[in-house]
This record gives structure tokens, sequence and C-alpha cells, in this order.
């Protein structure tokens, strides 16, 4: 199937095989928009349906000899396989048919390495990368001999293949090391952060759900927004006020795509920590998806992999305008706010999504009483104004008991603080940790339940 040349990029042939079920339009689509989001110009595409990969091109040899006819049919300049392919798969296709081949894993690599723009996240990008290159350095240089040494220096030497292998392992050193580092610096300003007791809200959700779109519309900063799959590489954030006056710092992440190259996750491990370290994670969903339930059930399989399952999440369906319906909340049977109906582009139903939120972050809260040493009165400040002060009263050595109430990973955060102590918790919480100045556990706020 010929389709017509956009007029610019590189010419792509697009691979689609149904394994043990037939072929998902949906999911052609998605490869598709994938396809394009790197630049290419899909010019035709190929489908099929086999009950397991072919070992040697994943496709069969009758369909690899198609995709060899069809790309010189096409001119296409590069294969694309909507799959994960093997190093000997990949090369054994580029040598049937002559052009370059690129699996999902690389695809998408490659669409991260052009929107990375932050200095933290290129080197994510480009350890992904590399991680992904090591089993595939065979191609390119199978035509080389030893290398040869000068006189008094001939030997077996090293092949051109062990050469870049050892550049390579030598390249991934040091960027492990930078950014260990950088991770020990985000830790640094994290703790300093811990310090300030304000919220903290991350934006996740599949591609193109319309996150940015969101957090633009919340937060007035200028993200970047466009219709197209990974818009957004590197996370914002944002500090704002909720109705009522509660702040909270408001993140948006990069989005997830179903089968996520596991070189991506490990290296972004860091990027990622904005959803793992958050209050609450406000999951968007595309309401306009005929796909959704399993977008959401993706979203989820890739926050178990990140560490960030057991964080409360609040379900955003947006894109309502292109179903016609009005934005609406729903509650659970416990009368917790679960699910809010909006459209980010037209601004319906924020003024509802930001009472919502400030509604779990209350019911997500706990209080504990603490003693704040007088020299920490830039503490004790950001504390009241931040609205987390319910009683206080002043020891005989001028110190501050403050009795406040925050979501727990606020509360444990803040308890490490130095100087601060956590004296007690009511009566019907778990214990605290004095000693170690760790709070424990303590109860939530007791809130009405909505019918």
């Amino acid at each position: 199937m010929t389709e017509a040349s956009p007029g610019s990029g590189e010419r792509a042939l697009l691979v689609r095989l149904g394994i043990g079920a037939p072929v998902d339009p949906e999911d052609v689509e998605e490869f598709r928009q994938l396809a394009r989001s790197a630049g290419a110009e899909p010019v035709a595409s190929i489908g099929g349906r086999r009950d397991r990969p072919d070992p040697r091109y994943f496709v069969g040899s009758g369909k690899a000899e198609e995709i060899r006819d069809t790309a010189l049919a096409a001119d296409a300049e590069v294969v694309l396989v909507d799959h994960a392919l093997s190093p000997s798969q990949e090369r054994n296709l580029e040598k049937l048919t002559g052009r370059r081949v690129l699996d999902r894993s690389g695809l998408i690599l490659d669409i991260f390495a052009q929107r990375a723009r932050s200095y933290e996240g290129k080197l994510e990008v480009e350890l992904a990368q590399l991680r992904h290159l090591s089993s595939r350095l065979v191609r390119g240089w199978t035509h080389l001999e030893r290398q040869k040494g000068g006189i008094g220096l001939r030997g077996p030497g090293e092949t051109q293949l062990e050469t870049d292998r050892r550049l390579l392992a030598q390249r991934v050193r040091v960027l492990t090391r930078r950014l260990a580092r950088l991770k020990q610096q985000r830790e640094t300003g994290r703790r300093q952060r811990a310090e300030i007791p304000v919220p903290s809200v991350a934006l996740v959700g599949y591609t193109n759900a319309g996150k940015s779109t969101l957090f633009r519309a919340l937060s007035g900063a200028e993200a970047y927004v466009a219709d197209q799959l990974f818009a957004t590489l590197d996370p914002l954030v944002r500090r704002l006020r909720l109705p009522g006056g509660v702040q909270i710092v408001l993140a948006d992440t990069v989005g997830f795509i179903r089968e996520l190259p596991h070189e991506l996750v490990a290296a972004f491990q860091s990027t990622l920590t904005e959803a793992r370290e958050a209050t609450l994670l406000v999951h968007v969903v595309d309401a306009s998806d005929p796909r959704r339930d399993e977008r959401i059930e993706q979203v989820d399989a890739v926050l178990r992999e990140i560490g960030a399952e057991e964080i409360p999440r609040l379900l955003v369906y947006n894109k309502i305008d292109r179903l016609g319906v009005e934005a609406r909340v729903e509650y659970d049977v416990s009368g917790r706010v679960a699910q809010v109906w909006i459209s980010a582009v037209q601004g319906r139903g924020l003024d509802l999504l930001a009472t919502a939120i400030g509604e779990r972050l209350a019911r997500a809260a706990h209080r504990a009483r603490l003693r704040v040493p007088v020299t920490a009165g830039a503490l004790r400040a950001r504390l009241y104004a931040a609205g987390s002060v319910r009683a206080e009263q002043t020891a005989s050595d001028g110190s501050h008991e403050l009795t406040v109430e925050l979501p727990e990973i606020e509360l444990r955060a803040l308890a490490r603080a130095p100087g601060v102590e956590v004296l007690e918790a009511p009566p019907d919480a778990g214990t605290c940790a004095r000693s170690e100045g760790y709070l424990q556990s303590a109860p939530s706020v007791s809130a009405s339940k909505r019918r």
C-alpha cells in the first residue's frame, strides 16, 4: 500500500505485523505518528500476521523479500519495524533489503534524542542510545581485517569491532558518572526544598493525551504544545495556588507509550523522579481515544516499573470537546474524588480539577506535632505561608512546638530537616521514631463524604 509523500524528510517503509492476532489499525496509526514525529516520510507500509516471530528475519523469508521489493519500488531510504528486533534480525534485514533498518526501540530513542533540551536529558538519551547500540556494533565492520602493527609490533592486534566496543564502554562509564553527579545535585536540591512543605503534583499519562496543554492552562507557563507524540521531553515545574490558598508544585513529565524501551526507563530514572516523588499523580487520559482503558493500563505498567504505583492518583479525562460531553466530577464509593472530565484546550472544567486536587491533597494530609528550633524561623514562616500550621506553643527553651497537617511524604521530608524533632501524633496514629527524627505514620484527616 503506497502513500502520498509529504515532500520532506527521510522516506520510510513501515512494517507492522500482528503476532498471534490480526494487525490493529490503531497500532498502525500510532506507529505512523511515531515515524512522522521522528521526521520520516511514510511512503509505503506492509502488514501481515504471524503466529510467532521468525528467528532469522522476524517477519519470515517471504515477507522479508516483499519488504525488499516494496522498499525498492517506493524508493524508501529506511525500513521502520514496529517491533523489537534482535541485533541479528536487524542485520539480516539490512543485508537483504540494502536499506537501514530501525526497530521500535531505536525509533523512539531517535525521537527522544531530537527532543531532549536540558543537559541532563541529553546525557540520559545518549546513555540509552549507547546501551541500545552496544549489541549492534557488528554493523559496518565485518569487512575489516585485524589491525596491523608497525615494525617490531606485529601481532594479532585488535579488531575494529573490539576497539569500538571498548570506546563505547568508556563513554558509557563517563556518562554514568556525570549522571550520578547530577543525581547527587538533584538530591541536594530536593533536601533543601524539603524544608518548604509544599505538596507536589505530577502530570502523567500516555503521550499526546494533552498533559502539556493542561500544564499550560493551569500554570500559565509557556510549555511547548503540539499534536504529536513526545512533543515535550524535559519536565517542567511551576508553583501555583489552588482555590482556598493551598500552594502546590506542578510538574509536567514525559509521556509514556506502549512497549517503552527499557533502556529509556533505566536511563530516565532521575527525570522520572518528578513522578516517583510526587504527593499526588494526575493521570491525564485522552477521553476520545477508543482504547483509553488500554492506555490507562499501559501507563500503570510504567508507573509500576519506576516504583510509583503506591502514590495516590487522580484520573483526569481530557479532550471532552471531542465527545460533546459536559465537564464533571465523579466520586468513588467512599466519597473521594476519583475522576474529573475536562477540556484543557477550551478551559472547561479546570476549576473543578483545581478543587478536586485540593480535596485529594487535604484527604491525604496527616497531622503531627513537631519541635522546630528557634533558629529555623524561615522554616516556621514557610509552614505558616503554606497554611499547614494548626496550633503552636512556645517551649521553655524558646523553640516552637507546631501542630501541622501535611501529606505524609512531605511530613517525612520535614521530619528529616536539621533540628526538627517529631514529638507525637494523635492517639490513634502510629508510632514515631523520635531518635531518628523520622515519622512512621499518622492518621488521615477526616473529610465529609460526598453523595
